[in-house]
């Protein structure tokens, strides 16, 4: 699930905004100034900002100057500036896509999946961020609020197959098929009493391995 940042000073414009993106399955944080969106850069990872120009405090070209000093996250500009001149500033700033206000929500939302898409470029996410858990796909190793926790190699993927699939309802059969393989004889056992230790070792994050009775497991960052 996506993961996006709205800044726009105009609570109006984030709100329609926020309820066309939750629509389309994006988890939303938002914010309303310049500073707050820094800010929130500084501790979240985000998939896309949809960043607005004109705001008080610190306006949408200097937020962009701000985010690329440390990160690459995709940006789409969105303001009521439609001079040449401010796209080419805000291209030559780095970011990725300019809609000029008034604009279409579905359209928007368009080009934010095009954007995300082009972006990973059909590649797994290096870094899967979800709460307090960080877990580095390339090192395999993962991290609860900062501490490196050791896992079994089994509970490393049936972690990383669970949070690849945040908000999903998972079958018992899904996750053995997954992370056991097809070929696998085991029962549901294996899988609750994997889900059992996983949990143990997460700390107070074990409550975003749901149980969904009768079914299997969703893991929620909302749970």
């Amino acid at each position: 699930m996506a993961h996006l940042l709205i800044v726009d000073d105009e609570r109006d414009i984030v709100e329609l905004i926020s309820r066309f993106a939750e629509h389309e399955g994006f988890t939303v944080d938002t914010a309303n100034n310049g500073k707050e969106a820094v800010d929130l850069c500084g501790k979240n990872e985000y998939d896309l900002i949809i960043l607005d120009i004109m705001m008080p405090e610190m306006d949408g070209f200097t937020v962009c100057k701000e985010i690329r000093k440390q990160k690459k996250t995709p940006i789409i500009m969105l303001s009521a500036l439609g001079a040449e001149y401010d796209k080419l500033m805000g291209f030559e700033l780095g970011i990725d896509d300019y809609v000029v206000k008034p604009f279409s929500p579905r359209e928007l939302m368009a080009r934010a999946k095009a954007v995300i898409a082009r972006h990973n470029d059909g590649k797994p996410k290096q870094e899967i961020v979800i709460q307090g858990i960080r877990i580095d796909t390339l090192a395999h190793e993962v991290f609860v609020e900062g501490v490196k926790t050791e896992l079994t190699a089994k509970e490393y993927e049936l972690l990383l197959y669970l949070a690849r699939n945040e908000g999903i309802a998972l079958t018992r059969e899904n996750i053995l098929n997954a992370v056991w393989g097809y070929d696998y004889f085991g029962d549901d056992r294996t899988v609750d009493w994997q889900i059992k230790l996983l949990r143990g070792k997460l700390g107070k994050y074990r409550k975003c391995i749901v149980t969904l009775r009768g079914t299997g497991y969703r893991f929620d960052e909302n749970a």
